[in-house]
């Protein structure tokens, strides 16, 4: 039995500041497949000069983005990768030992582990670790939830856990992560229209600080210093964002005053 060919999968938008430490991880894969959403710095053309494949194609959400992209894939298996993460030498050689010896046929995909650093110092609470993702996978197999936020890859047949884990490089900056609460927060509130769940005023009140408490206190938050109250600060923030999102889409369809 012959290798397994494996296409790394980067969706990827103004990302030239870090994307060259990535592909340089990927240099055993395949095919490097980047789908980039029409970005304006350099991002393309340092994919091209490592020989990665660049498509183009409008972002509206990351599942559809992703779900788009897989079947534009050469091979049968995936890795998909985000720009801000990274993969360890030990990652790197565990992937490309279950391509070289085969594998199981009955398995569709491996989820693995991510070590997420929050400005530079790996977070283990808060649900943080091991926060498990399905990133390799058949192409005839994962498609991504139709979700506007937090898709996760749905494996309907087996699924291996890899031993090693993914680098996540979430927040730089804290202007980034502020940043992102707008977009977010329009998603979630999104995904709550589409599912028909109407706004309450009880959630608006009450869940952004059990969001706050549960991270902060039940779930560790307190014990990693500066970084624990801001991650368990912002969360609560999206929660409030996304229910006054969903109460301001009711006001414009006139259900609200």
């Amino acid at each position: 039995m012959g290798r397994e060919q494996v296409t790394a999968l980067i969706p990827a938008f103004n990302s030239e500041k870090g994307i060259r430490e990535l592909l340089e991880n990927l240099k055993w894969a395949d095919q490097i497949l980047v789908v980039d959403s029409f970005s304006t710095d350099k991002t393309p053309d340092i994919c091209r000069e490592f020989g990665a494949d660049v498509l183009q194609h409008e972002y509206i959400n990351s599942a559809k983005q992703k779900n788009w992209a897989i079947p534009q894939c050469k091979y049968d298996w995936i890795f998909l990768v985000d720009t801000d993460e990274r993969l360890p030498p030990e990652l790197q050689t565990e992937i490309q030992g279950l391509l070289e010896h085969g594998i199981d046929p009955a398995t569709d995909a491996y989820q693995v582990a991510r070590k997420t650093y929050f400005l530079d110092t790996w977070l283990k609470s808060m649900d943080l670790w091991p926060d498990y993702q399905v990133r390799l996978f058949r192409k005839n197999i994962g498609r991504y939830e139709d979700k506007e936020v937090h898709a996760d890859v749905a494996v309907p047949g087996k699924l291996e856990t890899l031993k090693n884990a993914l680098d996540h490089f979430a927040t730089p900056s804290l202007s980034k992560q502020i940043g992102l609460l707008d977009r977010y927060s329009r998603y979630q509130a999104d995904e709550w229209e589409k599912h028909g769940r109407p706004f309450r005023w009880r959630n608006l009140i009450l869940r952004p600080p059990y969001a706050f408490f549960r991270l902060y206190i039940l779930k560790g938050g307190i014990t990693a210093g500066f970084r624990g109250l801001f991650i368990a600060f912002h969360t609560a923030a999206f929660v409030f964002f996304t229910q006054s999102k969903l109460w301001e889409k009711e006001w414009r369809q006139g259900k609200r005053r």
